[in-house]
């Protein structure tokens, strides 16, 4: 994990102790913050809801997830974000059964009704160049001549253009971001940030002539954005800058433990408010989560102090900002804690420790004390 700043900006509008403790005994006196925000509008009726990711191998598990989509959210997120395919966007050729299966599988479980979130990506993983190739699995080394195209290659653009074209055709989204925390890649490759934007430029302008109302946006790291992390300043402004022309909402990734706040201290409303307020333009909260369970990753060098009164907490102070700005919808990554994958796979990333106890339920499908101020929003 990048290094921190200092945790001075955590301690604003007091360090959450003695909300802590109102909300370890189980107080939702403000839920939403509705009756102290103003008029109720449509700021305060936004979806909420989750992706599909599995917390175990196996149908049981994909059965859970769906189940609980169906019945605790009112927006499903299809996150896409382990490869293109490039060549074959590139060249009109059907995708490999591995992607087509997946987007099936993904289309025909999405719940009647629900809206829909698409997340696609030119970016990899890392958020420092092209994204990796998708055929027969995800995340696949680039063909040779892919891996020597810029992000502003003309065979990028036409590529990724088609791809995010096939996609919205596919799963006919509600609201589709075309780039995924797109803002760390001028904090990790600063250089290629000029042709990335060309890029997005590009394929933004290119959707939005063939999809006038569809909103088409990126997502962005809200703490990077609005200096909790040590990302420089001068760039993140820039990028918010660069995009917003390019973005019709501002989407956000919001995850306080890869900031300066840890799990230790909840951010506050203010803090809060400092990132949704970055842009006059409706918000989309495209990924949030707070951990409810105390870890560390790599050997301890990082410890994740969560609970379930701070995540609830968390989740108190995120809504009641939420209701106040015109918000579109809020996702939390995960239903369940993803205990038993981690197990099957090995434990195989330190990383992933940071999301696995972030869950609405744990481990053990035991629902949280989040769930109920979740389900409070969720509520006509």
């Amino acid at each position: 994990m990048d290094a921190l700043l200092s945790p001075d900006a955590a301690a604003s509008e007091g360090d959450g102790g003695q909300l802590d403790r109102d909300a370890a005994s189980g107080s939702h006196d403000a839920a939403s913050a509705g009756a102290d925000a103003g008029p109720a509008d449509v700021a305060s009726r936004y979806a909420v809801g989750f992706t599909p990711f599995p917390y175990a191998l196996g149908t049981a598990a994909q059965d859970f997830v769906y189940e609980k989509l169906a019945s605790e959210a009112n927006i499903t997120a299809h996150h896409l974000d382990d490869g293109v395919p490039w060549p074959e966007s590139l060249g009109g050729q059907p995708y490999h059964p591995n992607v087509v299966d997946e987007w099936q599988e993904r289309k025909s479980r999405t719940p009647v009704g629900h809206k829909v979130f698409l997340a696609v990506t030119p970016l990899d993983t890392d958020r420092r160049g092209l994204a990796l190739y998708k055929k027969e699995s995800g995340n696949l080394a680039l063909p040779e001549a892919w891996s020597t195209y810029a992000l502003d290659a003309p065979e990028v653009k036409t590529a990724f253009l088609a791809y995010c074209k096939r996609a919205i055709d596919f799963f006919q989204p509600d609201f589709v971001a075309i780039g995924i925390e797109v803002n760390l890649l001028i904090k990790n490759s600063n250089e290629r940030w000029p042709a990335y934007l060309r890029l997005h430029s590009s394929v933004y302008t290119g959707l939005k002539a063939q999809y006038p109302n569809l909103p088409v946006f990126v997502s962005l790291t809200g703490f990077d954005l609005a200096g909790y992390t040590d990302a420089p300043q001068d760039d993140q402004g820039q990028a918010l800058s660069d995009l917003l022309p390019y973005s019709d909402l501002l989407g956000l990734s919001l995850h306080p433990q890869l900031s300066v706040f840890l799990a230790e201290t909840v951010p506050a409303e203010s803090d809060l408010e400092r990132i949704f307020s970055l842009s006059s333009k409706p918000v989309a909260v495209c990924e949030t989560s707070y951990p409810a369970e105390a870890s560390s990753a790599y050997g301890g060098a990082l410890p994740i102090s969560g609970s379930a009164a701070k995540q609830d907490l968390f989740f108190q102070r995120l809504f009641a900002i939420a209701d106040r700005h015109p918000t579109r919808f809020v996702v939390n990554f995960i239903v369940r804690d993803y205990d038993d994958l981690w197990t099957a796979m090995g434990s195989p990333d330190e990383l992933s420790k940071v999301w696995r106890d972030t869950g609405l339920y744990d481990g053990e499908g035991n629902a949280r004390l989040v769930r109920q101020r979740w389900m409070e929003k969720l509520a006509p």
